[in-house]
């Protein structure tokens, strides 16, 4: 029998969750082995069957070439790629082992005195059951097809994700210290890296993993004061986004010398060093720029105006003044000399200036060469909605920074003519594909309508490592069963972790109407398996929630809801996922069953709340929310006492408007290829099958690129 391993980081982890495909390494030339029998390659393709993923023809083609041991050490590989991902090597049990019969035939003080027991004892306490037989599992889940890729596109995942123009997610961050420190070829990756870094936050990284090895080419690319301030958070293991603070260390000599001396050599200097006054006085304690004035003076001087509190007009100033004095010609030049504040601006001036709109939008395609792809992207979809006569209830913003939370605000913004909203969607448009048009052409694409459903990704820094990974806001169908099974499971960190799960319902118009939660086991059509306060060796809970039952009482949203009650953020725990299945016959097979996992994720954020997702009903459709969140509004225990916040989210996420890969997608073929109808003669196939909404890499490397 094969067997099983555990799981390592290796070059075919990263290819499967970006790409869907592995590498199959070819026995060396000249080498006698035999291949390995048809009953161990077969055991190889039902071991990876078991977990939910169907190997395609080509790599069964591939692996029957392999002797015993080269397919041994395959299997073992994808058993511990593609299994953890199905939370496969974790023995997921809950409170009541004959969930969720057990749960639904017993009274409530049955689980009121179960309960009270487990908390006076601190989680020593639990029922003893025997645990029953259960039936053997009578369904199949939706396998995931896994091919056979090539070296080349291997690597273009390492370029993809240097050419991103949004920031990196952790799990981008570990793949690419992996491909520059442990991928055989990393020297000729490192000498391949491009002349220039569209993301800020992205080039820093890529500069500390590097620093060491060329502190020139760290040098060049220091290009702005708030450059050096980010590689001095990354030193330190920092925020580089700069939303949080970092506690600076010593630095080593060389390091500081580089700093200094990239400073010495940038503009703006004193006005930079303002945006982030508190950060830059107490780099400068680490820095020593007092020690090296007579090499780097402008760098002493700046540092000294800026600790003596030395007056300066900052450009955010001269802004704000021009607007306030109401003169039009003098705040377009100043906000022409950086194109990404005038486009941050656009919508302002245009309510600022409702006269002079003409002149707003010439000045603005001006400048529209210093503008990022991405900018125009949701230039073009803030006003395409501005264009709607139903103007949108709320406005929804998810703020920078490494724990992802989602703000909504009630939409007051004065009203814009139809048609200066239009001139602009037609403008955006136009410069874009102008743009596109210069890049290689793509030839007969297939472009499938259900990418409408998919988000764009702007920011990536604090996704959730999961196998597929989307944008916010995204939408995926839901499969065909009746019972959702939501999952979670943690182990215990410095102390003792009590982790909490929940599913909180809401009618069509965002109404709280009920939840299934540790204090309310079974109601609404859903059931809990018992809460537990203690996970020493692991600890799960398990909630299912019938679909036609719910909808029969009016519940639209089903929000699942994990929660820290020990309040030990979940980076602190050694192990802390989520994730749900769809079951159409919920009492077969084991509660928890590897194959029928649609969506696993890890949740490792500094944070001790996170709604993974949230379930549209009537639309049978997942919306993907991945939110990450440090304390609700009001921080008090209970799901009930926190509706609000609750449903705040709720909101953001359904009415979250932005860019999606559909229409990036179109605007690419309208201006370098033509549409295809079938898939059938395409030089590009583009839908949710071939994997396009989930290679974030890829959308946000190739297609989003400036």
């Amino acid at each position: 029998m094969l067997q099983t391993g555990v799981r390592t980081e290796c070059e075919n982890d990263i290819y499967c969750r970006h790409k869907g495909k592995i590498l199959v390494k070819a026995a060396p030339a000249g080498s006698q082995a035999e291949p390995a029998d048809t009953v161990y390659l077969a055991t190889f393709v039902k071991n990876l069957h078991s977990v939910g993923f169907r190997l395609t023809d080509e790599v069964v083609t591939a692996a029957a070439k392999l002797s015993l041991p080269e397919l041994t050490s395959l299997n073992n590989e994808l058993l511990a790629v593609l299994a953890y991902h199905k939370g496969y090597f974790q023995k997921l049990e809950p409170l009541y082992p004959n969930f969720p019969s057990q749960v639904m035939k017993m009274s409530e003080a049955e689980l009121y005195f179960n309960a009270a027991l487990h908390y006076l004892t601190g989680g020593i306490f639990k029922p003893k059951t025997l645990k029953l037989p259960r039936p053997a599992l009578s369904e199949e889940g939706s396998l995931v097809e896994i091919g056979l890729g090539s070296r080349e596109e291997f690597e273009s995942i390492f370029f993809n994700l240097v050419k991103s123009v949004v920031s990196f997610s952790p799990v981008n961050q570990a793949e690419l210290s992996w491909f520059l420190t442990g991928y055989e070829r990393a020297a000729a990756l490192i000498d391949s890296l491009p002349a220039d870094f569209p993301n800020r936050e992205n080039k820093i990284y890529l500069l500390k993993l590097i620093l060491e090895r060329d502190p020139d080419f760290v040098l060049k690319h220091l290009t702005t004061t708030i450059d050096v301030l980010r590689l001095a958070c990354a030193i330190n293991g920092g925020d580089v986004s700069l939303a949080k603070p970092t506690r600076f260390a010593q630095l080593k000599r060389p390091h500081r010398r580089l700093m200094l001396k990239a400073l010495e050599s940038c503009s703006n200097l004193e006005e930079d060093l303002r945006r982030y006054k508190g950060r830059f006085l107490r780099l400068a304690e680490r820095l020593h720029p007092g020690e090296f004035a007579r090499l780097y003076p402008k760098t002493f001087a700046a540092f000294q105006g800026l600790r003596h509190n030395k007056k300066l007009e900052t450009f955010n100033q001269q802004v704000e003044l021009r607007f306030t004095e109401g003169n039009l010609e003098q705040l377009l030049q100043v906000l022409k000399s950086r194109p990404g504040l005038f486009a941050r601006r656009l919508d302002h001036l245009l309510r600022r200036f409702p006269e002079q709109n003409t002149t707003v939008i010439d000045a603005f395609e001006a400048v529209s060469d210093g503008i990022t792809t991405a900018m125009l992207l949701q230039l073009r979809t803030h006003f395409g909605e501005r264009c709607k006569k139903d103007k949108a209830e709320k406005r929804v913003f998810l703020p920078k920074g490494q724990v992802t939370k989602a703000m909504a605000v009630d939409n007051q913004l004065a009203d814009l003519d139809e048609s200066v909203c239009l001139r602009l969607l037609v403008l955006c448009e136009k410069l874009l594909k102008a743009r596109f048009a210069k890049l290689p052409p793509l030839g007969r694409c297939y472009l499938s309508p259900a990418l409408v459903n998919f988000n764009l990704p702007f920011a990536l820094r604090s996704a959730s490592k999961s196998f597929r990974t989307m944008a916010r806001g995204s939408r995926l169908a839901l499969p065909d069963k009746d019972t959702l099974r939501f999952f979670l499971f943690w182990r215990n960190g410095r102390g003792r972790a009590d982790v909490d799960l929940s599913a909180v319902f809401f009618d069509k118009d965002f109404n709280y109407l009920d939840a299934v939660t540790y204090y309310n086991l079974k109601s609404y059509g859903g059931v809990h398996s018992g809460d537990i306060v203690d996970a020493p060796q692991g600890a799960s809970e398990f909630i299912d929630v019938s679909i036609s039952l719910l909808m029969e009482k009016k519940v639209r949203y089903v929000v699942p809801v994990i929660k820290a009650f020990t309040h030990e953020p979940f980076c602190d725990l050694p192990e802390c996922f989520t994730g749900w299945m769809a079951r159409q016959k919920p009492g077969s097979g084991e509660i928890y069953e590897p194959r029928l996992v649609e969506d696993r994720l890890d949740i490792t954020s500094d944070s001790r709340i996170a709604i993974p997702a949230v379930f549209d009903l009537r639309e049978r459709q997942l919306i993907w929310a991945d939110l990450a969140l440090t304390r609700w509004p009001l921080w008090i225990t209970t799901v009930a006492a926190n509706l609000w916040g609750i449903q705040l989210m709720l909101k953001s996420m359904v009415m979250l408007k932005k860019p999606n890969v559909y229409d990036l997608l179109k605007l690419h073929i309208e201006a370098r290829g033509s549409f295809c109808d079938s898939r059938d003669g395409a030089d590009h196939c583009f839908s949710v099958e071939d994997g396009t909404p989930f290679d974030l890499a890829k959308l946000a490397g190739e297609f989003m690129q400036n």
